[in-house]
């Protein structure tokens, strides 16, 4: 099950159930299930603090995830920085929407095992992420 938790302004609405199957078809993609999957999406301050308090850093991130994976089921909790989402898609000139399933993504790759903490890595994370908003069942055309 995948649950939206919103510490902010933010909430999806009406594109709530295409977010979640999108997620699930991604997940598939990669031979994996859906678990307990939550995202929280929160401000700059929040993530902050969550980043000083349980990875020891003290910057900006637009992602966290904590990882609950178990074998070939996805389980986690993945907090996103809205203000981060929406400072990004205008540095890099795509839509909100866009950048928000970009990170919505990043965090089920990590799930599935994927990196980006050398660039080979982050290359092949970033084909991950372009891969998963081609999907046919990627609510934000």
């Amino acid at each position: 099950m995948i649950n939206f938790y919103s510490e902010t302004d933010f909430h999806f609405g009406e594109k709530a159930d295409e977010v979640r199957n999108w997620l699930t078809d991604l997940s598939r993609l990669h031979t994996f299930q859906i678990g307990e999957l939550s995202y929280i999406f929160c401000d700059d301050a929040y993530l902050l603090r969550i980043n000083q308090k349980y990875l020891g850093h003290d910057d900006y991130t637009d992602i966290i995830t904590f990882d609950y994976t178990l074998k070939k089921v996805l389980g986690g909790d993945i907090f996103i920085s809205i203000e981060r989402v929406r400072d990004n898609a205008e540095q890099f000139k795509v839509s909100f929407e866009h950048e928000l399933g970009r990170v919505l993504a990043h965090g089920v790759l990590h799930l599935i095992g994927f990196k980006d903490k050398t660039n080979d890595h982050a290359e092949e994370m970033r084909k991950q992420e372009d891969k998963a908003m081609s999907m046919s069942s990627f609510p934000y055309r």
